[in-house]
């Protein structure tokens, strides 16, 4: 395994989705610090997920055969500069354009780290680096986004944009020299986005992936409210933390397993998912049962991410990206519905239905995976197959070349 630039993979997640979500924790210095209501500062997220929602697939297409790794530093620089604008930036608007960028570089990104990842390694590692190169996210998730938050409550919301910055450009460099450079896709071989979602097995995995997002986020965004009917209002931050941490092992676990038994791991976590969502509709007062069920909640959605996008690579042959665009655009269309199906129902009768509603949604998740088991999710498969490129032939230079010493050639088509 190419520790080294799969470590720089990951790295490059994490500093992503931390600039997505730190400001989530920083809203009312924000709002005072830019002089704008605390809802007109609550943009600055959605902006965010808005251009990477929207980014993925066109600037996927747009950019899918270039050479891979220039493309990949440029959605990194985009991320940094954007957190050093918004370190900097006296103006609301000024700071709004600055998100908007980093969102669609963020897209772009997030389609490309996938396939890059499952490039660096032979045909049996494929899952495990790609889970590798995931591991940011939870990371962030449970770490980073409450550090990120105590930094700008203690130094300054400006203080922990710059942090940011600055650990972009750090894991730019990191990148440059550790991840091998990588040719874009040969164009006799790139299928238009159509026939893409036309494999198949592809559109059951994006349903599937756009539900999972509904039925987690409907009940997650909600968390802190939901907690209070168990009495454990004021112990949140030890909940999420446990969920985060929960997170980080269900990844490795899925790590070890994910080359071998993707259905059973696939069926596993949405089972437990809709489970979860079931005991806390029929218990959600009893503070034990909510605590054991976070963790197990937080296990499974650790794995979720990973074993869409590896069934996604398994589908897609050698159109890795594109489907990988595809599936970056509805989890995060599936991240913006759930909230609005969850204010729906707190707003009509308040948080108890939530479990219930996510339950349902999760349940048809479950029975989508059982059923979608010739193409999008099946029992025997062979390894994930790599994106349709060659490796580009090693650069000369002490980076690149220590580069290629330290991790095994990746396999071309």
């Amino acid at each position: 395994m190419p520790w080294a630039g799969l470590s720089a993979l990951a790295v490059a997640g994490f500093v992503t989705l931390l600039t997505e979500a730190v400001p989530a924790g920083l809203l009312p210095q924000l709002s005072d610090g830019l002089g704008v209501s605390r809802a007109m500062a609550g943009q600055l997220v959605t902006v965010y997920a808005a251009g990477s929602m929207l980014a993925a697939i066109p600037l996927t297409a747009l950019t899918r055969r270039r050479p891979r790794r220039p493309v990949l530093l440029a959605t990194i620089a985009a991320v940094a500069a954007a957190n050093a604008l918004t370190a900097c930036s006296p103006w609301f608007a000024l700071t709004f354009t600055g998100r908007l960028v980093a969102g669609l570089g963020a897209g772009l990104q997030w389609a490309m780290l996938a396939g890059y990842a499952m490039r660096l390694v032979p045909a049996p590692a494929r899952g495990r680096a790609l889970a590798v190169a995931m591991a940011g996210v939870p990371v962030a998730l449970a770490f980073g986004v409450p550090a990120g938050t105590f930094l700008g409550t203690a130094l300054g919301w400006r203080a922990a944009f710059a942090v940011m910055a600055a650990l972009g450009v750090a894991v730019a460099v990191w990148v440059r020299c550790c991840v091998p450079a990588l040719d874009g896709e040969a164009a006799g071989r790139s299928l238009p986005v159509r026939r893409v979602l036309a494999l198949p097995g592809v559109a059951a995995i994006l349903v599937a992936g756009f539900a999972f997002e509904v039925g987690h986020t409907n009940l997650y965004t909600y968390i802190a409210p939901f907690l209070g009917r168990s009495g454990l209002q004021e112990r949140v931050g030890v909940v999420l933390l446990a969920f985060g941490i929960a997170s980080i092992l269900g990844l490795w676990i899925t790590g070890t397993l994910i080359d071998r038994r993707l259905r059973t791991v696939v069926v596993t976590v949405f089972a437990a998912l809709a489970a979860v969502m079931i005991v806390l509709a029929a218990a959600g007062t009893r503070p034990g049962v909510v605590l054991a069920a976070t963790v197990v909640w937080g296990l499974a959605l650790g794995a979720a991410p990973t074993v869409l996008q590896a069934a996604s690579a398994r589908a897609a042959g050698e159109s890795v990206e594109i489907t990988q665009s595809l599936l970056v655009t509805m989890l995060n269309a599936g991240m913006a519905a759930g909230p609005l199906l969850g204010g729906g129902l707190v707003a009509a009768t308040g948080v108890a239905p939530l479990p219930w509603a996510s339950a349902a949604v999760l349940t048809g998740v479950l029975v989508v995976a059982v059923l979608a088991r010739r193409h999008a999710f099946p029992a025997t498969v062979p390894p994930v197959p790599a994106p349709a490129a060659t490796p580009a032939p090693p650069v000369p230079g002490p980076a690149d070349g220590a580069a290629a010493r330290s991790a095994p050639p990746p396999t071309g088509r």
